[in-house]
């Protein structure tokens, strides 16, 4: 005789990721959890869960994407070091900073795990994929497309999220160089210096040079824009930014404490944010706006 009464015992925290999180359909769910439709359906509805209209979803019905400084931080590390997927609503971000895809998590409010990336070009990376509609289409709606390395251009970034955003770009393909320079120590022991520098690469130069224009226009701070040439590969563009510039910038950057960062790179940039106004500033200020130099330079990746 067959039991009456029995419970199928069900993974919540997976239903809710891959139903909710996810956005995937009650049959896909279904199957990815080897129970039928109508247990998956009852459980939804026993955990409170609202079910939705059979079929793919409507942009009018999804949740609006609305601009945050946290979202502002995911959208520069997307642009720089994050992957749309030709297939819709698939995002990923593959990083060896296990805490810099735990922040996005964070920021995002999802549940999927991080995994070991396949391949690549690092066994040591991790990988932070998931699947969000909604999210996916407002990033096409503000310039980040597939296949974006060479085509990235101007975002419709609003001014006042700009700091977030470039502190996301900074984190993904970006650096923050600290390193003291003695070359000229055994001339005069006083000729030992602090070299710092903020730097972000790309292999679009559209978008180097909107980043450097808006950092101008924005914050009166001037940097330079190079370009390395490689054989049989493109040219990848940097834009760089001098010692006092750049304590400009990260002061811009790090606004206060506890924002979404990549905490290596801030660790670096936090000896020049306090006290804020202690280092002394050169005479003169610099041109607002960006130079070009033809001199070809490593890319910092």
């Amino acid at each position: 005789m067959p039991r009456t009464g029995y419970r199928i015992d069900i993974d919540v925290e997976r239903l809710v990721r891959l139903y909710v999180s996810e956005q995937r359909t009650v049959d896909h769910v279904a199957v990815a959890l080897g129970l039928s439709a109508t247990t998956v359906t009852r459980r939804l509805v026993e955990l409170g869960i609202d079910r939705r209209p059979r079929g793919p979803i409507a942009r009018a019905q999804a949740l609006p994407v609305q601009w945050t400084a946290d979202l502002a931080w995911v959208v520069g590390l997307v642009a720089t070091d994050g992957n749309l997927s030709p297939h819709r609503g698939n995002l990923a971000i593959v990083s060896k900073d296990t805490d810099l895809l735990e922040t996005v998590r964070h920021c995002l409010g999802i549940t999927v795990g991080i995994r070991p990336h396949r391949g690549g070009f690092s066994s040591r990376c991790q990988r932070l994929q998931w699947h969000d509609r909604a999210l996916y289409d407002w990033f096409l709606q503000i310039g980040l497309t597939p296949r974006k390395s060479l085509t990235l251009g101007r975002l419709d970034v609003p001014d006042r999220w700009f700091p977030d955003f470039l502190r996301g770009c900074i984190d993904g393909d970006g650096s923050i160089t600290v390193y003291v320079d003695d070359y000229n120590a055994r001339k005069n022991e006083r000729y030992v210096y602090e070299r710092l520098w903020v730097s972000l690469v790309s292999a679009s130069r559209t978008f180097i040079e909107w980043i450097a224009t808006t950092v101008a226009r924005l914050f009166d701070i001037a940097g330079s824009v190079s370009v390395r040439h490689r054989v049989g590969r493109a040219p990848i563009w940097k834009l760089k930014y001098g010692k006092q510039a750049s304590i400009d910038l990260i002061r811009r950057m790090y606004y206060v404490p506890g924002i979404p960062s990549l905490e290596r790179k801030r660790l670096r940039a936090a000896k020049f944010l306090w006290p804020l106004g202690s280092l002394p500033k050169r005479s003169g200020r610099p041109r607002a706006g960006w130079q070009y130099n033809e001199t070809p330079t490593n890319a910092e990746i």
